[in-house]
Parts: C-alpha cells; sequence; structure tokens
C-alpha cells in the first residue's frame, strides 16, 4: 500500500466518524416553518424524597430509567443522585435524586408529558415524594 493510499482511507474515516459524531446534535435542533432553528426543551426535574438514604434514592433513579428514558422526541436523558461532597454556598442541596431531559421539540415534551409510561412513574412514586422542583427552558 502507498502512503498515499494510506493517508486517503485514513482521511475518509476521520471524516466518517465526524459524521457520525456531529450528526445527531446537528439533526437534534430541527428548523420550524420559517427555517429557523427551534430550540430545544430541557426539563430538569429535582426531588426531594421523605426517606433519604441511598437505597430510596437509587430506586428512584431505577424507576428515571425504567420509565422514562425511552421517549420519542428525547436528544438526551440522565437521572442520578445529589453529589454529597459538594457543599459550596452556592450548591443548592434540597434534593436527592435530578432528572434531566433534552426533548428535540416543546411538541415532544407535551406528548411525554402524557405517556402512559410517565404517568406509571408519577402513579408508582410519588408516595415516596416530600418535593419535587421542575425547571423547563429552552436551550440550543
Amino acid at each position: 500500500m502507498t502512503n498515499k493510499f494510506r493517508l486517503g482511507t485514513s482521511f475518509v474515516v476521520v471524516v466518517v466518524l465526524l459524521f457520525v459524531l456531529v450528526s445527531p446534535a446537528v439533526q437534534a435542533q430541527t428548523k420550524d416553518q420559517s427555517g429557523d432553528k427551534q430550540m430545544m426543551l430541557a426539563h430538569m426535574v429535582f426531588f426531594t424524597l421523605k426517606d433519604h438514604s441511598q437505597a430510596a434514592r437509587t430506586e428512584l433513579v431505577d424507576a428515571c430509567y425504567k420509565y422514562l428514558k425511552d421517549h420519542p422526541g428525547v436528544v438526551y436523558f440522565s437521572a442520578g443522585v445529589r453529589v454529597e461532597e459538594l457543599a459550596r454556598e452556592v450548591n443548592d442541596r434540597d434534593f436527592d435524586v435530578s432528572l434531566h431531559v433534552v426533548f428535540r421539540t416543546k411538541a415532544d415534551h407535551d406528548r411525554y408529558q402524557d405517556a402512559p409510561k410517565h404517568k406509571q412513574f408519577i402513579q408508582e412514586n410519588q408516595a415516596g415524594w416530600a418535593k419535587v422542583r421542575v425547571f423547563d427552558s429552552s436551550v440550543k
């Protein structure tokens, strides 16, 4: 194989990898009818539990993944527990579990709110919640 062929092949591989990595992010920002990019909707939920034990926290995180992860229009999903050692003055520590879902559009978010799995998640877990705070924002 010549160096020229190897260089060309390496370039093609790099271009394909870049396309695969960048494409989902570009596709997530859909365009509205005017051709302008629509803002995505970030849905952040912070749960304060009645039982602050690690077992209760883990159970709710697992329920988030079971019921909330694979909804249409979700471009990012994560759930987890508060990081105990981050206790600076600016850290809000009034929660046990956080849920982070970014939707492609507000319409995707609205469908998620009415989805049977979302409603089942609420029904099966709300008894353990002392407080729930929801922060929705439009994001690029």
